[in-house]
């Protein structure tokens, strides 16, 4: 494993981070706890120090798998990492700028991305109780509400570095003109945002003002939630309440498959799998701090962990980009 600091900040990252989103089981058709324990038990062990996660996912289950798992660890080697922002438990009263409504145990939830001054700190404090920590090393704003001003979501944010609740700021999703206003309130350690070799939209200002600027790219979505794994052309079934059945067709999926075929050959040339070889790619890409990687399990979280042990000559990576030019 390799460790960068991220953005402006002393915090050591590991370059491969543990996303979260999936073993929450919102959106991903259900999650078995035990299974995501071992994931997150397995990426610690094979060095990944890092784990993203969000209130959101599973509406606070990710965040409680987290905390139960590192309870006997040595927090001071793992880095948390958690937003706030999207509230689905009618605490915003209607305010906000509404997302969409989402089933979950035959219940409707209408969820909103909300960010004022006192639901970031509210947020906080819940995130903190389901973590089990006393601080959290980034957090992060989930994605912007309009209905409040930058400014306010940012002095919300430096009153929790004040009380030390939190090392790091960030925000998620800010394109360049956001993160230069954010800038002008706070100093931000990084931006989340997707990124994959489907999706490189952001390298055109997003990271270029995020370099100049001290703030480091945290990259979600290098696989495309999975389908640039190469499984969902095997015949893998999705659950019918999986949303990347509907996902997935944002994309020419002929132009995908095809992309596959041609990359694998360095993939199986080295041994290693095609989602290793894309986390690899995606991880030496000019400008990304980090990569996330989602495991639903130990076998998967392992994987992930190895991809940094793949290694990618100059030529290598003109051939990829070269195949990645067609799909573009």
């Amino acid at each position: 494993m390799e460790y960068r600091k991220l953005g402006h900040t002393d915090i050591d990252v590991s370059v491969i981070t543990y996303g979260s989103f999936a073993i929450g089981g919102t959106m991903w058709g259900g999650t078995e706890k035990s299974e995501a324990k071992q994931a997150i038990e397995a990426s610690l062990d094979y060095g990944v120090t890092t784990l993203d996660t969000a209130p959101f996912y599973g509406f606070g289950l990710s965040e409680e798998l987290i905390g139960e798992t590192i309870k006997s660890k040595d927090r001071s080697k793992i880095q948390l990492l958690t937003k706030f922002g999207m509230v689905w438990d009618g605490s915003n009263n209607g305010r906000g700028d509404f997302m969409f409504d989402i089933e979950q145990d035959g219940v409707v939830y209408p969820v909103y991305k909300f960010a004022s001054k006192e639901n970031v700190i509210k947020e906080a404090e819940e995130s903190l109780k389901r973590l089990g920590t006393d601080y959290i090393d980034l957090l992060q704003l989930h994605w912007l509400d309009s209905t409040t001003p930058i400014d306010e979501t940012m002095e919300a944010l430096q009153r929790l570095l004040d009380q030390g609740k939190i090392r790091a700021a960030g925000v998620s999703n800010y394109n360049r003109q956001q993160m230069l206003e954010a800038q002008k309130s706070i100093r931000l350690a990084s931006n989340q945002v997707p990124y994959s070799m489907l999706k490189r939209g952001i390298e055109s200002e997003v990271i270029p003002t995020a370099v100049e600027n001290g703030i480091g790219i945290i990259a979600y979505s290098p696989l495309e939630r999975g389908l640039l794994t190469g499984k969902f052309f095997q015949g893998n079934a999705l659950s019918s309440t999986d949303h990347r059945n509907n996902y997935f067709q944002q994309f020419d999926l002929e132009k995908v498959k095809t992309l596959l075929e041609e990359i694998e050959a360095i993939a199986v040339d080295k041994r290693v799998t095609l989602s290793q070889l894309v986390l690899r790619w995606t991880t030496l890409q000019p400008g990304i701090s980090i990569v996330l990687a989602g495991a639903r399990n130990k076998d998967q979280a392992i994987s992930n962990a190895k991809a940094m042990d793949v290694t990618l000559s100059g030529q290598e990576l003109e051939f990829i980009n070269e195949q990645l030019a067609v799909v573009a």
